[in-house]
Parts: structure tokens; sequence; C-alpha cells
């Protein structure tokens, strides 16, 4: 398996070490056909790119497009879900910035609301504790992860099950039919080679990315191309993979 695309790497705007420039000469060395810029959303406590850089990025990310040859460049935003309705820290009135967006769950994310705090912070925080409270949290997390899908043009869902649980049946259900693609997160070991053996009986598509935090990691995925394979999925199974070496 060869990988040809990492849509998944985060620059100095949110808590990267490189800056654009420095993700897309790492792709590119590495021959990479395609990457993406996808730094945390807003909501993001400390790391989140602010929403008044989106217009800066999206510059910078236009002019290298025009300059340098041999790959392409996406505009991308790691957006949250912070609300248990399925809402994320993106305004809509600036998903037009964006070619691709991915969406997921992290720790550090402030829920949109008083009711969210206690939906995604607190169940979740007390799930860790007791099983009875662990499957309430799933089912909420499982929903909002549903209806985000509903709600926004999301093409990936970032580690799913690595911050939060979910109920990988219902959301390999639900992604196949927005065609959303499940990622396999190299840093993160999620989704795990169990989660893939249930997700791809319904017939999602996949994509292994780096979520590198500095350069020298992009493009970084052979762990999960090695849980891939442990997995069973072949290079149809996944978007940013061909056959070969």
């Amino acid at each position: 398996m060869r990988l040809i695309a990492d849509y998944h790497t985060h620059t100095i705007y949110s808590h990267g070490k490189g800056t654009i420039l420095d993700n897309v000469l790492a792709a590119k060395k590495r021959g990479l056909k395609k990457v993406t810029i996808s730094d945390h959303g807003p909501n993001h406590m400390g790391f989140g790119v602010k929403v008044k850089k989106f217009s800066e990025m999206r510059k910078e990310i236009d002019q290298i497009n025009d300059t340098i040859d041999g790959i392409e460049v996406l505009m991308g935003i790691e957006a949250n879900i912070v609300g248990k309705d399925g809402t994320i820290d993106v305004p809509r009135e600036h998903l037009q910035l964006f070619d691709i967006l991915l969406a997921g769950y992290h720790y550090g994310a402030r829920p949109a609301s008083i009711k969210d705090i206690y939906y995604l912070n607190f169940i979740n925080g007390i799930g860790k504790i007791s099983n009875s409270w662990s499957q309430k949290a799933m089912k909420i997390n499982t929903d909002a992860l549903i209806q985000a899908l509903e709600k926004y043009p999301i093409q990936i869902i970032t580690h799913p099950g690595a911050k939060m649980p979910i109920d990988t049946h219902r959301l390999a259900k639900a992604a196949k039919k927005t065609d959303t693609w499940l990622e396999i997160n190299s840093k993160h070991g999620y989704l795990t080679k169990e989660f893939i053996e249930i997700a791809k009986q319904y017939g999602v598509k996949f994509v292994i990315n780096s979520d590198a935090h500095s350069p020298e990691r992009v493009g970084d995925c052979q762990k999960g191309i090695d849980t891939a394979i442990k997995a069973g999925l072949e290079a149809k199974d996944i978007i940013n993979i061909q056959e070969g070496e």
C-alpha cells in the first residue's frame, strides 16, 4: 500500500510546530500528491485557530497552490463537536472558505452551551468510572456525531473513539449514508483494528492520516497502514491509498 495524500496536518495556526509551507514541502518530499492543512477549530481552548485567521490561511494556501507544482494543498479544519445536537465550532457563514471539513471530539473543546457542558463533559467524565454512564455517554456522543453529519458537509470524522466512546455500528451506517470517511489516525491509534472490522461491514470508506503536529511527521502513516492491513482492508477501501510500495 502506498500513501498518496495526508488529509490531517496541523500548523502554527493552531498548535503545530511548522508553517503551512513547511507542511507542504514535507508532503512533497514524501511524494504525496495532496496535503490538507486542518488546524483545530476555534473552540479548542488555547490551541484553536482564530476565526479572523481563516481568510489569511485561505490566501496563503491559494498562493502556495499557484507557485508550487506537483502537489495540491487543501484548506481544511478539524472542527470540534461542541453541541449535543451536532453543532460544530465553525460558523456556517465561513464554511465556504474550506475545501474539506473534518470534525471530531477533543477534551479541550469549549461546549456551545451550559447544557452541552453537562452532556458532553460531565456525562463523559462520569462514564469513565461507571459502565452504565459510559453507555449513556456513548449514545449521546454517537447521536451528536450523526446529527453533525446530517447538518454539515463533513468529509472526515477524525479518530472516532479516541476521545469519547462511540457506537461504531451506528456511526459507520450513518457515514455510509452521507459518504463520510472514517479516519484511521496514525497518531492516536484509532480506529482500532476491532473498530475497523466492525465499520467495514457497512461499506464505509476509510482514510489514513498522520495527524501531524510537526512537518517531519507529515505523511508518516505507517502505523495506520499496518492497522488497516491487519483489519483486512484493501486499497479500494481507503481513499488515499494506492496499491504498490
